[in-house]
């Protein structure tokens, strides 16, 4: 009968540390996947800022009046340069993400630059950038919130715990830039 009992309950603590290792092996994956998308974003991010002083040099002989545009999208890529946290990279983003189309805008102004042909390639280069930014984005915000569900939802939320599994930030909008868009609609 003892031996019937121990048999029982090395099975079932057998059952209960597969499942353990199971589920860290998925939290595992899940955080490494979430690196790798973190990594995605940030490559594109170093392309588009490697874009920049290329496309400022194309439109400031053309937009004249535009200086203050032109500072301020070149200390916006100083800032993405020189920033570290996701937030700080996720705001200097937005940031650029917005002069450059401001940039676009006002580039109709301008019908010699807007035949320039380097010009042409460069917003065609940064607008497929832009688009490539916003699937990553997308993806990643996809992975971290796939695991911040899976670190509070019960079962995981055991382990997750006991192996110190801490949600991950969103790469998100920041809140001035929400109502901005609000009010703009």
């Amino acid at each position: 009968m003892a031996s019937v009992l121990l048999t029982i309950f090395l099975i079932l603590l057998t059952i209960l540390i597969i499942y353990i290792i199971i589920i860290f092996n998925s939290l595992i994956s899940l955080k490494n996947n979430i690196s790798k998308s973190w990594s995605n974003i940030d490559v594109l991010l170093k392309q588009r800022s490697e874009e920049i002083p290329n496309l400022v040099e194309t439109v400031k002989g053309y937009m004249k009046h535009e200086k203050s545009l032109l500072l301020e999208i070149t200390k916006e890529r100083t800032s993405l340069i020189n920033s570290s946290s996701l937030s700080e990279k996720a705001k200097v983003d937005n940031a650029i993400s917005s002069s450059l189309k401001t940039i676009f805008a006002v580039s109709e102004k301008y019908p010699k630059l807007r035949a320039n042909e380097n010009f042409l390639k460069l917003q065609n280069r940064i607008t497929g950038l832009e688009n490539e930014l916003s699937d990553r984005r997308e993806f990643y915000n996809d992975s971290v919130t796939i695991y911040n569900t899976r670190i509070q939802s019960f079962p995981d939320l055991f382990i997750a715990k006991v192996f110190n599994f801490n949600a991950k930030e969103l790469f998100r909008v920041l809140e001035e830039e929400r109502k901005v868009v609000k009010t703009n609609i």
